[in-house]
């Protein structure tokens, strides 16, 4: 290797700023270089430990790294992220159990456009809780043979 090579490697790993890192353990890095003529960013991942496996990358970390975003996401927003995620692994926890619980008792809800939710039986019978809201619906209502097209308005 020559020693203007050299020199230039070692100059750009002093010049780089590292701006995060996540809860992998991988690093982020960045550096403004000029290539061109043109000052230009450029942005990196190191990887903690030799694996080096993409996927351990978060996607906001991806966003940043892509130019997506122009400011590295801070520890906060990681956080807030990360808590977010678990309450959405929660809720499908509780859905599943929910959706598991329906199919022993046989009560399973309908979803009906227009009226509200109605619990049925599996042999097809209203439950006693069930409401249905008939007194105004948003759909439009009619035979086909009076529909003009553009003239329908939605109740006031």
């Amino acid at each position: 290797m020559s020693k203007q090579l050299v020199s230039r490697l070692l100059g750009m790993f002093r010049s780089r700023t590292q701006v995060g890192a996540d809860k992998f353990g991988n690093r982020y890095f960045t550096r403004v270089e000029e290539v061109d003529g043109v000052m230009k960013e450029k942005r990196w991942v190191e990887f903690k430990g030799s694996d080096q496996d993409p996927t351990t990358v978060p996607v906001e970390w991806i966003c940043w790294l892509n130019g997506q975003r122009k400011k590295a996401p801070t520890p906060e927003e990681l956080a807030e992220l990360e808590a977010r995620r678990e309450r959405v692994k929660q809720n499908i926890e509780l859905l599943k159990k929910k959706e598991e619980e329906e199919k022993k008792t046989g009560v399973q809800p309908v979803k009906m456009v227009g009226h509200d939710e109605v619990s049925r039986s599996k042999d097809g019978t209203d439950t006693e809780d069930a409401t249905i809201d008939t007194d105004r619906s948003s759909e439009p209502t009619g035979t086909g043979a009076t529909f003009k097209p553009g003239t329908w308005q939605p109740p006031t």
